[in-house]
């Protein structure tokens, strides 16, 4: 049972990152993500909440994984 909520929430991250994947073009996903995490800031108002920043870096990590990729390619 305690296995179960991780596994629920992995499942979620993996759904909203295709989501985004398919749907937001790559410039915009890393400011996408930022304004979701700037909204999650605001957890103590009735729509926004906590949960925004997490789903935010996972929409950010989209488009900053691949950058950090490319740019240590090239240090190399």
């Amino acid at each position: 049972m305690a296995g179960d909520w991780r596994k629920t929430l992995r499942r979620t991250r993996q759904r909203t990152q295709i989501w985004a994947r398919r749907h937001i073009p790559p410039g915009l996903r890393l400011v996408v993500g930022l304004l979701v995490m700037t909204g999650g800031v605001f957890g103590f108002l009735p729509v926004v909440g906590f949960w925004m920043i997490p789903l935010g870096l996972a929409i950010a990590a989209l488009d900053v994984v691949p950058l950090w990729r490319w740019l240590r390619g090239r240090w190399k």
